[in-house]
């Protein structure tokens, strides 16, 4: 049984002091080498809750023997942490030595150094630099498995889909950490609605509604940049933002069910008028997407306490509608005999799934790896993601936005993600209340 608990995004916990961005922790080391030549070696990029937990799926998998060689983060108290957690519990899978623990902007290239063409580089830091740490991964002839979001903005997109393209030509296999299209349940609920289960699909409707607290004002004594890089989903640049970072499985399951992506989205969001927040982030988002054929979904979050909560998916159509999902990514996939969403109307229900969604993921990837079998997830985790950001950025500029205007769009939170430094000023400063620019809907812009 894997031992993490079941929210894998919590492994680790608060994290301390930063060292200075662009040291490492001791002098590298030559190329490893490992005992067994059928040992896949991992390098984990991202040492927070998200990249151990994807660490420990790895180990966990059936697809194995693995072993993590090297790991690299921004922040040296987070990696120190991540690597005595993981060390309790998978000692034997591991191998990272201080020499192969590297701290700094540009640790992921001396953690993906550590490793031979087909070993694996596990992306699971910021999404700014999701693009050029696939791209060298990609270059060096290194699998990729990469956590979700993927970029903050169309060109951080076209960078993946570009790289995803260039690791199809060599070989390289590419996972995406939108573990939700592995789930046996959904895939045989799709199976039925393609044959007509539903009839003609008319609605997709999705839910996020769960409290997330307000970012608070950076104190005196903490570094700016790395101020807004810690707290990276209440910064755009970072992340994305909360919605970007949250959203994209809602966003990716209606775009699976639809079979397409939409042509066009707007929406309405705003924040409540006691707002605490001194980050970026709305606390309400309500985005619709349109199709080709002309029919609707809609994604609609709320990030408020003493609120209804909802996390869910659901299908209607011309015959009945269908569950795709439940709460915390659930399998619970559910066909019923009209309209009316209700455990009492249920005409079929999928058994409880043997793995979780993540080890799943996990196992398909190592399996196509061991096996010499085409995995690129890259071009559709990149167009879910844009996807995305076109509801982001209706919503944020109160304008509809097309899939061509997203696609063809130039704008950039951060021009300078590649060459940014621990010295260097991030791209957005707070004001003399310590808040950080807000979206106003009828004056911002991002497309």
């Amino acid at each position: 049984m894997n031992p993490i608990p079941p929210s894998r995004r919590a492994f680790l916990g608060n994290t301390g002091r930063l060292v200075a961005a662009g040291s490492i922790l001791a002098a590298p080391v030559p190329h490893v080498h490992a005992a067994q030549d059928n040992t896949i070696r991992l390098a984990l990029v991202g040492c927070g809750g998200r990249g151990c937990g994807a660490a420990a799926d790895a180990f966990e998998s059936t697809a194995g023997p693995v072993k993590l060689v090297a790991m690299a983060d921004l922040f040296e108290n987070r990696l120190r942490s991540a690597h005595a957690n993981l060390g309790k519990q998978y000692a034997a899978k591991m191998d990272v030595p201080r020499d192969r623990q590297f701290v700094g902007f540009d640790a992921y290239r001396k953690a993906i150094d550590c490793l031979r063409p087909g070993d694996v580089a596990m992306l699971t830091g910021y999404a700014a630099w999701r693009g050029l740490q696939m791209e060298y991964a990609v270059e060096k002839g290194v699998n990729v498995f990469m956590e979700k979001s993927f970029a903050c903005d169309p060109p951080g997109v076209r960078r993946i889909i570009k790289a995803g393209d260039a690791a199809r030509k060599k070989n390289v296999r590419i996972a995406a950490g939108l573990m939700c299209r592995h789930s046996p349940n959904r895939q045989e609920l799709i199976r039925r609605i393609r044959d007509g289960a539903l009839g003609e699909i008319q609605l997709v409707r999705a839910y996020r509604m769960q409290h997330v607290g307000p970012l608070p004002r950076r104190p005196a004594d903490a570094d700016e940049l790395f101020w807004q890089i810690r707290n990276f989903t209440c910064f755009l640049w970072v992340s994305g933002g909360l919605f970007a970072e949250m959203d994209i499985h809602q966003i990716d399951e209606i775009c699976w069910i639809k079979d397409s992506w939409p042509v066009m989205a707007h929406g309405v969001g705003g924040r409540c008028a006691n707002s605490t927040d001194h980050g970026q982030n709305l606390d309400s988002f309500s985005a619709e997407f349109t199709f080709a054929d002309g029919s609707k979904a809609t994604d609609v979050v709320r990030y408020l306490p003493n609120c209804h909560d909802e996390f869910a998916t659901y299908v209607h159509g011309t015959k009945c509608a269908a569950q795709f999902s439940g709460n915390g990514h659930a399998s619970d996939a559910i066909i019923f005999k009209d309209q009316r969403c209700t455990a009492a109307n249920a005409v079929w229900k999928a058994p409880p799934e043997p793995r979780t969604l993540w080890q799943a993921e996990w196992d398909a990837l190592l399996d196509a790896i061991r096996n010499d079998r085409p995995h690129d997830e890259a071009r559709r985790a990149a167009f879910t993601n844009l996807a995305d950001i076109m509801a982001r950025a209706a919503i944020h500029s109160g304008k509809l936005i097309t899939w061509q205007q997203a696609m063809a769009s130039n704008f950039q939170f951060c021009p300078y993600l590649d060459t940014l430094g621990k010295d260097d000023p991030p791209p957005l400063s707070a004001d003399a209340q310590g808040r950080y620019p807000v979206p106003v809907p009828g004056v911002w812009s991002e497309i």
